[in-house]
């Protein structure tokens, strides 16, 4: 079976297709990275700029370049030595464009008698027989607007089927509707009455039942054709949580390619493993993220933003006196909002698979805003099931009953609400934490991140290589990651970020000046937006109008995407728009960040070699060896400028050493020189010893051994640059050593920081006798 040793993510689009993909291998190979890893390709809807709306399981999307595009880069792949993963989506495909698809546009077609009937998961008997389609306006005379063109149904600019038979002359347009097997309704209908599963609240994304043998086999066929015939030597699995049958699914594609390299994208909670019965390499990267970050966080700071954050939650609800958040709140608040309103659809479905269990919808939804985790895998994760009853039953003992009468069936892996609810409990979390909680929590927002749990502050340097070994002993070719096209926020905005756990009170000082400046009436979101500006900064005008749009309406308080405040949402806009002029507004911006922003490249550098290097296949994210600011989506989807960083390699290739400044291209010396050692000398690469060191800045250091390459790198910079690291040493054996970023050697024995931390705040050993040429250069 092979492996990579690291990969390169790359978002293949319209605009940048396979062809682009291939034009930029010969710059992902001299950098260091050992695969490509490919965002969806199959053919998608029309402009789609992600892939994940596919609309046909046959072809690679022609947008991307076809599938003689995909020939090319592979056969190019495999003269550079370089593999290829594929990111796949088992669990949903694009219905935006009914007519695009052709196994939706013949179930709206032929209803119960398609062929497709059994590929979609629609509960037929709860649209008396149709299947509701939530595309209809607010206007009571919406159904006026439809009109018969041929054998289609026609709403302005969307298309539907019309059934044989049903379109008789002289009948009016609402009249061949009402003979359909679809029903066209208003659209906030979906959150109750929907009666298809989708992709999370997404109403143009519906659900697909590859448990069913055929369906599976069909909307693979092409997937498989590229493993077989080697042009992809691995799949990455989009949202497995959505399927009936994770587990089983797995076993499905692993028997098919047995020799590929399997990942999936499994969002895990806190301390939760993957089930070991899992046909899989390991997840996508998160729980890593979630480490990486907070190593770097300064846990003396908790106290006081803790304090703020109070204080904050306490303003926005009106409260005399403030107290301590809990994130546990938030986070039910969060998830019971979600069962109550977008997805209460999936709830009152799970309602009527229980006909034995009357008027459940409420016990359901608070056992699944209890449940701790994403989803259990039955007979897995019962323990999980019997937390969240534990929980429901303290808050809402009137449910008592009800949950006891529920727990048979839901505890019955056989059981079809058993089935359903662990479906629903993911998504009801993925919608009510990261799409909902997060954007109310403000504490330190580095932490609000896909796959972390934000009321984990700081990870302990002795805690965080326990996780390492634990990663090396139970997943060692699970991704690592520290950006994705889902993450909030880029690894550098993050890592400035976390500079403000240092500073508290003087971070507090500043928002409170700049709430005093534009203010918004709403503390908490406030001092999210602000941490986003400052981390970010310099950003253009758009980028964070268009952050502040998409993260207030997520927070769904003072503002929402079904109901914008323009007073609000205007206010906000004005906010950021005053600091695009000279002002009092854009000067205390621009001096705090100037205050944070060495620190913040140094977490940076320390972040991303800390990635490249532990245990695990290490990604890295188009364009993220420079400095990655991104926001949330789409923000972090845009164009890499592959000119910029082409020049910058060849020069850091020849030996220039970079200052660490604006251009970032300090990270790229850093990640290339990694990825080249892991790359080229994977036998360095195969144990985690954590490095003690010894002296008075000893807690600003995180270093290890991986089996013959030393780590080390800056932790807490911003106190360092208070004290400096004076006598702080550690210790390695007793030959030469060589740091593979500068070049430099150094004796072995009692090593000072102050010496092998000089020109930058990490540093990458390797014995000096093993020390070859091209990994030094």
């Amino acid at each position: 079976m092979s492996l990579p040793v690291s990969t390169y993510r790359l978002q293949i689009t319209s605009a940048f297709d396979l062809d682009a993909a291939a034009d930029v291998l010969d710059y992902i190979t001299q950098l260091g990275a050992d695969w490509l890893y490919l965002s969806p390709l199959l053919r998608a809807e029309e402009g789609s700029d992600h892939g994940y709306d596919v609309i046909d399981h046959g072809t690679v999307d022609p947008a991307r370049g076809g599938p003689e595009a995909l020939a090319r880069l592979s056969e190019r792949a495999v003269l550079a030595g370089r593999g290829i993963l594929v990111d796949i989506v088992p669990n949903h495909v694009g219905v935006n464009t009914p007519h695009s698809n052709a196994w939706w546009w013949d179930l709206l077609r032929a209803g119960h008698g398609s062929r497709y009937a059994e590929a979609f998961d629609v509960d037929w008997p709860a649209g008396n027989g149709r299947l509701l389609l939530p595309v209809l306006g607010d206007g009571d005379s919406e159904l006026d607007q439809l009109s018969v063109v041929g054998d289609e149904l026609h709403y302005y600019d969307n298309r539907f089927p019309i059934a044989p038979g049903t379109a008789d002359d002289g009948a009016t347009a609402a009249e061949v509707h009402d003979r359909q097997h679809y029903e066209l309704v208003n659209w906030r209908r979906a959150d109750t009455d929907l009666n298809y599963r989708r992709f999370f609240a997404v109403n143009t994304l519906a659900g697909v039942r590859v448990e069913v043998p055929w369906v599976f086999d069909e909307s693979h066929r092409e997937i498989l054709r590229w493993v077989h015939s080697g042009q992809v030597q691995g799949l990455r699995v989009d949202h497995p949580d959505g399927l009936a049958d994770p587990g089983g699914y797995l076993d499905r594609l692993h028997a098919a390619m047995p020799d590929g390299y399997l990942l999936v994208e499994k969002i895990l909670e806190g301390r939760e493993q993957l089930p070991s019965s899992w046909s899989t390499d390991g997840t996508t990267g998160y729980d890593a993220l979630a480490d990486f970050d907070r190593v770097l966080v300064d846990p003396a700071g908790q106290g006081s933003l803790d304090a703020l954050e109070s204080t904050l939650q306490a303003e926005r609800a009106g409260a005399a006196t403030a107290t301590p958040v809990s994130w546990t709140e938030l986070l039910y608040s969060g998830k019971r909002a979600i069962a109550d309103g977008i997805l209460q659809s999936e709830v009152r479905r799970l309602d009527r698979l229980l006909p034995e269990v009357p008027d459940a919808v409420d016990a359901l939804s608070e056992l699944i805003a209890w449940f701790p985790v994403y989803r259990s895998y039955l007979p897995v994760g019962r323990h999980e099931l019997d937390t969240a009853v534990r929980l429901a039953r303290q808050r809402r003992p009137d449910l008592d009953g009800t949950i006891t009468a529920l727990q048979p069936y839901l505890t019955d892996p056989t059981h079809p609400a058993a089935v359903r609810f662990q479906q629903t409990s993911g998504m009801v979390m993925a919608k009510g934490v990261e799409d909902t909680a997060y954007y109310r929590y403000s504490r330190l927002t580095s932490l609000n991140e896909v796959g972390a749990d934000p009321s984990e502050f700081a990870v302990p340097v002795a805690e965080f290589h326990r996780r390492q070994q634990t990663r090396l002993a139970v997943a060692p070719a699970s991704q690592t990651t520290l950006s994705t096209h889902d993450t909030k926020r880029g690894e550098d905005v993050r890592a400035r970020i976390s500079v403000l756990a240092e500073i508290p009170d003087e971070w507090a000082a500043v928002l409170a000046e700049l709430r005093s400046l534009a203010p918004l009436g709403d503390a908490p979101f406030e001092n999210l937006l602000w941490q986003a500006i400052v981390g970010s900064w310099p950003a253009s005008t758009d980028r964070l109008i268009g952050y502040a749009e998409k993260a207030s309406r997520e927070a769904n308080l003072s503002t929402t995407w079904t109901a914008p405040n323009e007073t609000f949402e205007n206010a906000m806009r004005d906010l950021v728009r005053r600091l695009a002029e000279p002002g009092p507004l854009q000067s205390t911006v621009a001096a705090f960040v100037d205050r944070v922003q060495r620190a913040g490249w140094s977490n940076s550098l320390a972040l991303k070699l800390i990635q490249i290097t532990a245990p695990g296949v290490p990604d890295v994210y188009q364009g993220s060896e420079l400095w990655e600011m991104s926001l949330v989506d789409p923000d972090n989807r845009r164009p890499v400028d592959y000119v910029v960083r082409r020049d910058y390699l060849d020069r850091v290739t020849d030996g220039w050493l970079p200052p660490i400044d604006e251009t970032g291209a300090a990270k790229l010396l850093v990640t290339t020189r990694a990825l080249r050692l892991r790359r080229e000398r994977p036998e360095l690469f195969t144990r985690h010893a954590p490095i003690e060191a010894f002296g008075p800045a000893a807690a600003h250091v995180v270093a290890y051994d991986r089996g013959g390459a030393v780590t080390v790198a800056t932790r807490l910079p911003d106190a360092l640059a208070r004290t400096g690291w004076g006598d702080t040493t550690i210790m390695l054996a007793g030959h030469f050593w060589q740091d593979t970023l500068t070049g430099t050697r150094h004796p072995g024995g009692e090593v000072r920081l102050t010496e092998l931390l000089a020109r930058y705040p990490v540093a990458l050993l390797v014995p000096a006798a093993t020390a070859t040429a091209e990994v030094a250069q």
